[in-house]
């Protein structure tokens, strides 16, 4: 028996995530605020190319140890599944996308910087729901999962009690969404 890579988009991608989060424990302490963090509204420079830069790589940013944990365990869990009934290179643009989208949400509507995978967390969990999809039809899994996870996303972003953007949370489950309906599978599983 052997290991085998088997989603590559995904497992890089976690890979990529835990480097940036050794590096800035040990070696770079500056790396992620620097270059892994989108700034909030007001603070986004159009002349600064970390800036631009940022409005993707947010997504590989995190935190600390226990933020990178959470959102790879369910990244872990549905992307190879996702990776293998889309295609890594239509994972990968779909991941792009969220990233970007949510980055640019930020900087448009919120005063506070960003970072971590969690809209893209999101992003897998509605599309998930479509994994059985057809043309002309709801999956019944895509309501329950849009009313239990951006209904509760959406409940807890008026609480304002803490630091996490649900406003990501939800304009990644929103990705994911349209994805599943206008993306279709390379096959089902």
């Amino acid at each position: 028996m052997k290991i085998k890579y088997n989603a590559p988009t995904i497992l890089t991608y976690a890979l990529i995530c835990a480097a940036v989060m050794a590096l800035t424990t040990t070696l770079l302490p500056g790396l992620v605020q620097n270059w892994f963090m989108i700034p909030g509204k007001g603070h986004f420079s159009p002349s600064s190319l970390r800036h631009w830069v940022s409005l993707l790589t947010h997504a590989a940013g995190h935190s600390d140890w226990s933020h990178l944990v959470t959102n790879f365990s369910l990244i872990l869990l549905i992307g190879p599944l996702l990776e293998e009934n889309y295609g890594s290179f239509a994972l990968l643009t779909m991941i792009t996308i969220t990233a970007v989208v949510t980055g640019i949400l930020n900087v448009l509507f919120f005063p506070t910087g960003l970072m971590g995978a969690s809209g893209v967390v999101f992003m897998m969990i509605l599309l998930a729901s479509f994994t059985n999809f057809r043309r002309g039809e709801i999956p019944l899994t895509f309501i329950l999962v849009l009313i239990l996870y951006l209904g509760d996303q959406l409940f807890k972003s008026f609480s304002g009690e803490d630091k996490i953007s649900y406003f990501a949370h939800i304009a990644g489950g929103f990705c994911g969404s349209l994805f599943g309906f206008f993306t279709p599978p390379k096959r089902h599983i």
